[in-house]
């Protein structure tokens, strides 16, 4: 394995938004700590992964999303964004994936602790 999905326990959890603000089906990009972040809101599941394809450091979010996996837009490798896992080429190396919580009706991301 061959990716990094932080656990909960070694996170510092930021507030981001009410999780009512990001529907079924959506997403959100955003940067935090200099790290960034896509959230994804599947069947009222929130998952969150680097916005970084592990293959050339591009951005993944304007990729599509095929259940729970997120596509390169730009060569295509796919990415398991419930554990940042790769699943497919010409990316070998997966990406982070953060913890995503809701607190009294907020969205909560982890990000690991320094």
């Amino acid at each position: 394995m061959n990716y990094t999905t932080y656990p909960e326990e070694k996170c510092d959890f930021y507030e981001i938004m009410p999780a009512a603000d990001l529907p079924n089906g959506e997403r959100l990009l955003l940067e935090l700590d200099d790290i960034p972040v896509v959230i994804f809101n599947i069947a009222d599941e929130f998952y969150a992964v680097k916005d970084q394809c592990s293959h050339e450091d591009l951005e993944i979010s304007d990729g599509d999303l095929e259940g729970h996996e997120i596509v390169c837009p730009y060569h295509g490798a796919h990415f398991d964004v419930r554990t940042g896992e790769v699943t497919t080429l010409p990316a070998v190396d997966g990406i982070p994936a953060y913890p995503v919580r809701v607190r009294d009706g907020n969205l909560e991301l982890g990000l690991p602790k320094e």
